[in-house]
């Protein structure tokens, strides 16, 4: 962006956004090393942890953490809606059980947490007003694990989900039929790829098919300002650079070498996924409906339009959510609230529309 002197202006934004997004670039800046090594006991005075709190809040919601594989040190957070009011009112026990949004943080794949506050309270917002079950998965982290790690992880708690069901532990049913990925920045990353794996009839020593009497059939992805790459800076990456807040080409180079293999580049599978510089992902008939938020102000703008344009080529169905205005990671401040809500709104209406499409057809 640039204004008639062709001098790069800033984004504008609030002043108390543009002040935590400082506290943000400073708090990344001062912990990450060139290799992508994170200083953690420094970043942790940055990254504020809220609690799991069974007792529900002011929409209703409540929390608990679960534990799905200690050897691993894998951990979820689930988020619990409140019944909708002819529940309440009614005298049958029974309660119409819930979809389930599986969801991955963002963070560069190496950097904050399902208990980090500012991912809590997004959770709780879309537990509130999707009316699903959340279960927000904490993942591990690069550079200490890098790719496949995160995947594994994901990969891991649909099968916990799928043998635990959550029912009894948490007193509101789901329906797992009805289940959603979904993640924002590295988190949709994450959400597509686990995806990907869940629906794959290829299966190797590390990656064993589903359950044969698997209960989680997913039903849609939903990526929010998702992170993909490649070696190409795209013409949104440039034009951004030193424009828009928190990504910026350094920044994210870094994340990268964090997280991908020692040595590989990022046209990477893992990062590149749209079939400009190789072979396009293969995606069975099984790989559900995407929806796809797209910022006007995020660097990543480019590759997440690519990426819906290859699930176009795949025939798969994908809806394309544009906020001309938008930064990265805009869900995040309440500034933002008429974003927010047509956010939540669009989130909702996805779920509910993907939900009828799967029961027409079945």
């Amino acid at each position: 962006m640039a204004d008639a002197h062709g001098h790069r202006r800033r984004v504008a934004l609030p002043c108390a956004v543009r002040l935590r997004l400082c506290l943000l670039e400073a708090a990344i800046d001062a912990t990450q090393r060139r290799d992508g090594a994170i200083n953690r006991p420094l970043f942790s005075l940055y990254d504020r942890r809220a609690p799991a709190d069974p007792r529900p809040d002011a929409a209703g919601v409540s929390s608990t953490d679960v534990t799905v594989d200690a050897s691993r040190g894998l951990w979820a957070r689930v988020f619990t809606p409140p019944a909708p009011e002819h529940e309440h009112s009614s005298s049958s026990s029974t309660t119409t059980p819930r979809p389930v949004i599986v969801y991955f943080h963002g963070g560069g794949f190496a950097m904050f947490s399902a208990a980090s506050r500012p991912f809590d309270a997004h959770c709780r917002t879309l537990c509130a007003g999707v009316g699903a079950v959340v279960v927000s998965v904490d993942y591990r982290l690069a550079p200490e694990h890098r790719f496949p790690a995160a995947y594994d992880d994901g990969e891991a708690v649909l099968r916990y989900l799928a043998t635990t069901g959550l029912r009894d532990e948490h007193g509101v049913p789901m329906d797992l039929s009805a289940c959603f990925l979904a993640g924002d920045s590295a988190g949709g990353n994450i959400a597509h790829h686990v995806a990907q794996r869940w629906t794959t009839t290829t299966t190797t020593p590390a990656t064993p098919p589903p359950p044969s009497d698997n209960p989680v059939h997913l039903a849609g992805v939903i990526l929010l300002e998702p992170y993909f790459g490649g070696e190409e800076r795209t013409k949104a990456e440039r034009a951004l650079e030193g424009v828009a807040p928190v990504v910026n080409i350094r920044r994210s180079d870094r994340w990268w070498r964090a997280f991908l293999p020692e040595g590989a580049d990022r046209n990477h599978p893992a990062a590149h996924v749209t079939g400009d510089a190789g072979p396009e992902p293969e995606l069975q008939e099984a790989f559900p409906p995407a929806m796809v938020v797209v910022g006007g102000l995020d660097p990543l703008q480019d590759w997440d339009r690519r990426y819906a344009g290859m699930l176009r080529r795949k025939g798969k169905a994908v809806r394309v959510v544009e906020f001309p205005e938008a930064i990265h990671a805009f869900y995040f401040f309440p500034e933002f609230a008429g974003d927010i809500r047509k956010l939540v709104g669009e989130i909702r209406a996805f779920v509910e529309d993907s939900i009828m499409s799967k029961q027409s057809i079945a």
